[in-house]
């Protein structure tokens, strides 16, 4: 069989099997009498082997080898080629996303372009402080795609980069607020301590539906930030949480403070103050717990509060005893 007649059967272009023949992949013996090459029946079936394997991967080079070494095995190279391909498709995967988000932020000429390359690279540096710089000019200076900020926020170990992603998330829209919800369901639990972090820091409805949920997340960590913005927030169930908190001494000040907010209004003033007096006289709780949650009335306005302190000022526990009765002359010299 002449060269264009194989070429024309398996695909090969004719340049590409003069290639193999110069490599010594195919050695067509034959000749015609006018002195063209001849493709015997075991030439073609090497031909197809040839592309077979080089529909793996394998360098023609290899190829070779894997036809014409006895002692040749597949297992390591089968699992190099694996290993490259792996890495070719995260290469590929990475500049796919590089892409979707510079076509995200919608740039109108090649100068945005490039100054958002600019801001991701910067985004992604070792150097905190190019991350910083990146993510408070990402508000203004250059627009940068919400799914950016979310990524690194959530990543971000440097407690001044973390506070500039944050601010730069809550002036974001509540596009932010639906990626954040996902990192409250990541398994690492440093993930979902950022996420919250950042949920808390955005002033919209669909944050503090999301900060409410997660007053039941199975992560403490979790219950305890959204409790603190709930509570600056006014949302009275963040309660149970934050009189948990004081008895457990776990940033129990931020949760007095807060506690002090909600009892703006009188309802849930009241609430407040029968809530800690329950704590306070049922259950058996550390007397350091005790005093906090004594020294917790202080800033909650109402009758219902002062007569708990008239009450308190007569405890077993002389430090709540004393703590009560202090609190008492200061609101009676009000």
């Amino acid at each position: 069989m002449l060269i264009g007649d194989v070429a024309r059967r398996s695909g090969v272009s004719a340049r590409m099997l003069r290639h193999y023949e110069s490599l010594g992949l195919v050695r067509p013996m034959g000749r015609t009498e006018a002195g063209y090459r001849a493709y015997s029946g075991e030439d073609i079936r090497r031909i197809f082997h040839i592309e077979s394997l080089r529909s793996l991967g394998l360098s023609l080079r290899e190829v070779g080898c894997a036809l014409d070494d006895p002692g040749f095995t597949p297992s390591k190279l089968i699992d190099d080629l694996i290993r490259q391909t792996r890495e070719r498709i995260a290469n590929e995967t990475e500049l796919l996303t590089r892409l979707r988000r510079i076509d995200a932020a919608e740039p109108a000429g090649w100068e945005d372009v490039l100054q958002i390359v600019a801001l991701l690279q910067a985004l992604g540096s070792e150097s905190a402080g190019k991350r910083q710089r990146a993510a408070l000019s990402s508000v203004e200076e250059v627009p940068v795609p919400v799914e950016v900020l979310v990524e690194a926020a959530l990543s971000e170990t440097d407690p001044n980069v973390a506070g500039a992603l944050r601010w730069a998330l809550a002036r974001s829209g509540d596009r932010a607020s639906a990626l954040l919800a996902e990192g409250l369901g990541s398994p690492a639990a440093e993930v979902r301590k950022r996420a919250v972090q950042s949920i808390a820091e955005i002033p919209n409805g669909v944050a503090t539906a999301l900060l409410h949920g997660a007053l039941t997340n199975s992560d403490i960590v979790v219950r305890r930030c959204a409790a603190l913005a709930l509570g600056a927030r006014g949302v009275a169930d963040a309660v149970p949480t934050l009189i948990d908190m004081i008895v457990e001494g776990t940033n129990d000040a931020d949760a007095t403070d807060a506690l002090s907010a909600l009892a703006s209004d009188p309802a849930s003033a009241d609430q407040i103050a029968t809530r800690l007096v329950d704590r306070l006289t049922h259950g058996t709780i550390e007397a350091s717990a005790r005093r906090r949650l004594a020294e917790a009335l202080a800033d909650i306005p109402g009758i219902m509060t002062s007569r708990a302190l008239a009450d308190l000022s007569h405890d077993e526990d002389r430090a709540v005893a004393l703590t009560a009765t202090y609190i008492l002359k200061l609101r009676n010299a009000r």
